[in-house]
């Protein structure tokens, strides 16, 4: 009974968040190793790009919740995320013709690009920032719990009580979905091939009348989807605020490097080791070894690594490991 305890606890506390967590940041990476692998820049600008989609996603959400439109006891956010995927779409398109393109036709080296996706960085925060405010911002509506610890507790009789919000729960599912429909996308249609052989070898991609200029539109719409629905979801499950999304930069460059710039299997796997290293380094043992430990050997400290409030120090911390002794990463010569 003691370990069922425990290991509800670690389940409530550790994994549960670590799975919804780590799949926002797999659909983040997945983004910036998909413009790596076709563009071959780092774009810093994509956590802002997440905010303002998620931006689009929240004023659509309350316009429907003002007009009483809901999907009860699904987020209304759902029903608005399309226009945000939109909005953002607007957006990547409309930097790349007026930032990136120019630079693409003169050739520019990489650090060109990330220079100016600095700039588009700080401009999008700017404008996310004087539209919706620097504040939280709260949008979820409709049932919040799938399972309460209540009545958890009352099902099993354990002492620990098992919650999971709905957002966690359509995390989990839209990100499977996503994934799954990327992957069929990459490795089945036409235009998926040639982005596939566009990045293994731009050169004879070329020569064999792949059109460079559709191949990096759909690469920057299917970014924008990503992006959106990466931000949206991280805003539903935890709360919107803009400068926050400039903090997720590091987490989710820290998982495509992990699982390799330009890979989107490793970017889904650097997404949940970076997720669960931040969660379980932060989170604080002493109930959860009160559980499993005599009596006299339970601790009196809070058995925490570090607090919450460094959590983005973890990820640094295995990024800075990983460039030192394995640069290319978990699946390193896999390409989109």
């Amino acid at each position: 009974m003691e370990f069922l305890n425990a290991l509800v606890l670690l389940s409530n506390f550790v994994l549960i968040p670590a799975i919804s967590y780590g799949s926002q940041l797999a659909l983040g990476a997945l983004g910036v190793t998909l413009i790596y692998g076709i563009l071959r820049f780092s774009n810093f600008a994509h956590g802002d790009t997440m905010a303002f989609g998620a931006m689009f996603t929240i004023l659509f959400t309350w316009l429907l919740q003002s007009w009483g439109i809901s999907i009860a006891p699904l987020p209304t956010a759902l029903l608005a995320l399309p226009f945000g995927i939109v909005a953002c779409i607007g957006l990547v398109l409309g930097t790349d013709r007026v930032v990136y393109q120019f630079y693409r036709q003169q050739k520019a080296a990489p650090v060109i690009y990330l220079i100016a996706s600095m700039g588009v960085m700080f401009i999008t925060n700017g404008i996310v920032r004087f539209i919706i405010g620097p504040n939280d911002q709260k949008f979820a509506d409709g049932e919040r719990f799938i399972i309460k610890a209540r009545t958890f507790k009352q099902m099993t009789g354990l002492s620990e009580g098992l919650s999971i919000k709905v957002s966690q729960g359509i995390t989990v599912f839209v990100t499977v979905v996503a994934v799954l429909i990327l992957f069929w996308f990459l490795n089945k249609t036409r235009t998926g091939k040639s982005m596939r052989a566009y990045s293994d070898n731009e050169d004879l991609a070329l020569l064999s009348g792949i059109n460079p200029d559709r191949v990096v539109m759909v690469a920057w719409v299917i970014t924008a989807i990503l992006a959106t629905i990466a931000g949206s979801l991280y805003g539903l499950d935890k709360s919107f605020k803009p400068f926050t999304y400039l903090q997720l930069l590091l987490p989710i460059f820290a998982a495509a490097i992990v699982g390799g710039l330009g890979s989107p299997i490793g970017a889904i796997a650097g997404g949940f080791v970076i997720a669960f290293s931040e969660i379980m380094v932060t989170y604080a043992y002493k109930k959860f070894l009160k559980y499993l430990v005599p009596e006299s050997w339970e601790p009196e400290t809070l058995v925490q690594l570090l607090s919450t409030d460094y959590k983005f120090a973890v990820s640094f911390l295995i990024l800075l490991l990983v460039l030192l002794f394995r640069p290319t990463g978990i699946f390193a010569g896999r390409s989109v």
